[in-house]
């Protein structure tokens, strides 16, 4: 191993990333580190690439500015670099290659709309956008209303869009510029930044500091649970290994996506990206996964779960290389656990439980189909259940409910949000704890049963839906006057959004003229399942609504009209 490597880590308390991946890398360069359809990549190929991608940045000062010491929490020194992208693998070697440049990766949600898209870029204060060729015309639609980009990265793909004017393409990009190590001086304080819907409004920014996310979620902590602190003890542990499949099926724009790859590449595995990428094919998903003998595969819940129990009962694949199926983001329901542990008996289901705020922070193991149907979860040693009123927190067995919450290895805050930081991110007896909203009930020393998030967030399909964003683009429809979002259980979707409306002087509307206009403002997957169009919306006497009222006429057939 190069020694130099160590040289130029501010401080050895704990890691930050690029020095640590650029280590692995070089011990093992010669084993396979990424597959994507017809292109197979070892690691030194990868590193290669994302330190050409680095360099690039460096050139037009896309680095960082301020040191973390002056700055508050919710403030980032780096710059900030939009990635705009299916899965591929591009999209890791610009994540990557930020790390190197001391640059931090911005995740843009490729369903967004316009005016979504545009918020990002403007909260985030962007500095550079890459983008995948499909998306030039939202990429042109947004750049008058956004200050000047220094970089404008085009990839190309199946679309056969234009080159944007100003724009450069990726692999153009990559040739101009060296893959050498520039030996910037780097620190756990360096910030990776995910972007959640969540229970913030708005989009917002979460962030992490290096140190803290390598040690909570990749792999950064050792069996008895103190912290690496040491780029050789990666080193070793990855050259011990035998490189493992790890195929995720969740887009890289979500954090869970992320975390399986730089998971992966911090153990010398290597990870595999199915060919279909705009959107989940699980004939295409287990097809790659039979054919590249994928160890872990990573999901998210039902969503995922149900398509492939129904593809696995119309086609057999041979899954015996498969070991451990994770869900994280959001739990998979008893019966397909059960289902899954029928037709695969030889693996091991994680449920990682958790949020961008936390990271998955409880689990819950199933290695056979009766251990499907265990209630409790279980969590890490930084977990603490907070009493109702947030005074302390609660003993093993207390019948009461309380706020879960984790401390240590936390994220900062949010980008730009003093008082949401506060908010989610308290110090509390001088230790700072993020908690995301769930009440839970702490059944035994380290056994908690959650009992549900009380902000109002919709979780369908694996995606996070803020209802009041839902109901600002209803209301947009100019014959709506008041409107409310609320859920109902789905088979499909877990859960699905069910809008109630209504409308001037009863008037009669089309169902499809909402969508039409709502979309305008939200991305599809956001828009209502079902709506019931009612006299008037439940409200109090404060003038908020009664989501509680809401929630039983969103559950009453008799009342709603199916949009699909």
């Amino acid at each position: 191993m190069d020694k130099k490597v160590t040289a130029n880590i501010e401080s050895t308390e704990d890691l930050p990333l690029a020095p640590v991946l650029d280590a692995v890398a070089k011990a093992v360069p010669d084993r396979l580190a990424l597959v994507f359809r017809d292109r197979r990549f070892t690691f030194a190929e990868f590193n290669d690439r994302s330190w050409r991608f680095a360099n690039a940045l460096l050139s037009q000062g896309i680095t960082i500015q301020t040191l973390r010491k002056e700055l508050k929490n919710w403030q980032s020194g780096q710059d900030h670099v939009a990635i705009l992208m299916y899965n591929c693998s591009e999209y890791l070697e610009c994540l990557v290659g930020c790390f190197k440049a001391r640059a931090v990766s911005i995740n843009i949600n490729y369903r967004y709309v316009a005016e979504e898209f545009r918020y990002i870029l403007t909260n985030a204060d962007t500095k550079a956008i890459i983008y995948h060729a499909r998306f030039a015309p939202l990429v042109s639609e947004v750049l008058p209303d956004i200050p000047k980009q220094k970089l404008l990265v085009q990839i190309s793909d199946e679309s056969g869009n234009a080159l944007l004017p100003g724009a450069i393409e990726y692999e153009t990009l990559l040739a101009s510029y060296s893959p050498d190590n520039p030996r910037l001086s780097y620190s756990a304080d360096d910030l990776h930044i995910l972007y959640t819907g969540g229970t913030t409004g708005m989009p917002k920014g979460v962030l992490w500091r290096q140190g803290d996310f390598l040690a909570a979620h990749l792999g950064g902590k050792r069996r008895d649970k103190s912290t690496i602190n040491c780029v050789e003890e990666f080193v070793g542990a990855a050259q011990k290994s035998k490189g493992f499949g790890i195929l995720p099926a969740t887009p890289f724009m979500h954090g869970i996506g992320q975390l399986a790859s730089l998971r992966a590449w911090t153990r010398g595995d290597y990870v595999i990206i199915p060919n279909v990428t705009a959107s989940f094919d699980p004939a295409d998903m287990l097809s790659r996964a039979q054919k590249e003998k994928v160890a872990i595969l990573t999901i998210a819940g039902d969503a995922f779960a149900r398509p492939i129990l129904e593809e696995m009962d119309r086609c057999h694949y041979a899954l015996e290389s498969l070991k451990y199926i994770i869900t994280s983001g959001t739990m998979l329901s008893d019966a397909l656990k059960a289902r899954l542990m029928e037709m695969l008996p030889h693996i091991t289901i994680i449920d990682a439980i958790g949020a961008t705020e936390t990271g998955p922070s409880v689990e819950k193991t199933t290695t056979d189909r009766n251990s499907a149907f265990k209630k409790e979860f279980r969590i890490s040693e930084h977990s603490v259940v907070f009493k109702p009123d947030m005074s302390g927190f609660l003993e093993p067995g207390h019948e009461g409910l309380g706020w879960f919450a984790i401390r240590k290895h936390v994220p900062l805050g949010y980008l730009g949000d003093p008082e949401k930081t506060a908010e989610t991110f308290p110090v509390f007896e001088n230790t700072r704890y993020s908690i995301t909203g769930d009440r839970v009930r702490l059944v035994g020393e380290d056994l908690i049963e959650f009992y549900g998030r009380d902000s109002m967030t919709i979780n369908s399909g694996g995606e996070k839906i803020f209802v009041e964003e839902v109901e600002r683009a209803i209301l947009e429809h100019e014959e709506i006057t008041d409107a409310v979002v609320s859920s109902r259980p789905s088979e499909r979707w877990g859960s699905e959004v069910v809008a109630l409306v209504s409308t001037k002087a009863g008037k009669s509307i089309s169902i499809h003229s909402i969508l039409e206009e709502a979309g305008k403002h939200i991305a599809r997957y956001k828009l209502p399942k079902a709506f019931a169009f009612v006299e008037a919306i439940p409200r109090g006497a404060n003038g908020k609504a009664d989501y509680k009222q809401a929630k039983k006429i969103a559950g009453d057939d008799t009342l709603t009209v199916n949009v699909n």
